[in-house]
């Protein structure tokens, strides 16, 4: 018993040392993880309380040293990636607001004609088709204004316009439903393809998708900046 009292006794004179009460506090807010300065006080005890005949190897003390720096750098790094991140999403706010009262090309079959009256947009082929074809309708009554016959086309992105709109539809009040109809001359028939249209940007969000702030526009909603193909002014 006497000699469980003499090593609690230098436990706690060991604690003292370290500036660590021993004396438990009820109000007191559990420490989790030691930080920088633990870590110096408890090396700085080890060194003080070693024993003289079998000091500490060098090889030890130096690992210790380096895990020490491992540490503090990784702290430091956390740190510092933590403000690039506050940065850049400060970034994202100021570029996004560089948008408003533009247009973004983006997926969408809904269009509205621009401010020259005209209604231009972008299909993407995964391979090349022998008959291309888009229907132009009126959004709200599915009535057909326009067929535009585009032939074969290339596999990647090619562009197309409507440049005679009816008068109605010039000011960019009534919206537009494009059916985009592909062949590629494979057997398996016409297929429907989404195309990519303008929309008008008219508000901006901070709130990040993938790394990418989200853009409101008009008929689609929120957009994230990284579904945008062109920008137009």
């Amino acid at each position: 018993m006497d000699v469980d009292n003499k090593s609690l006794a230098a436990q706690n004179a060991l604690l003292s040392k370290l500036g660590i009460s021993t004396t438990q506090d009820k109000n007191a807010v559990p420490k989790e993880e030691l930080g920088q300065t633990d870590f110096l006080k408890l090396m700085t005890a080890q060194l003080q309380n070693q024993d003289p005949f079998a000091p500490m190897d060098n090889g030890d003390f130096i690992a210790q040293m380096a895990q020490f720096s491992s540490v503090a750098g990784i702290s430091k790094m956390s740190e510092t990636m933590s403000g690039i991140a506050d940065q850049m999403g400060q970034f994202r706010v100021a570029s996004s607001v560089n948008y408003l009262g533009h247009s973004v090309m983006i997926p969408g079959n809904l269009a509205r004609a621009d401010d020259n009256g005209e209604i231009h947009g972008a299909i993407e082929l995964e391979r090349a088709s022998v008959d291309t074809r888009i229907e132009f309708l009126d959004a709200t009554t599915g009535e057909s204004l326009h067929m535009l016959d585009m032939g074969g086309q290339a596999s990647g992105l090619s562009g197309f316009a409507w440049t005679d709109l009816p008068e109605q539809y010039r000011d960019g009040s009534r919206g537009v439903r494009l059916d985009v109809l592909v062949n590629y001359g494979d057997g398996e028939g016409v297929q429907s393809l989404m195309p990519n249209v303008y929309a008008q940007v008219i508000g901006t969000s901070n709130t990040a998708t993938n790394g990418a702030g989200l853009l409101e526009t008009k008929d689609y909603g929120d957009v994230s900046a990284a579904e945008v193909l062109r920008f137009r002014l």
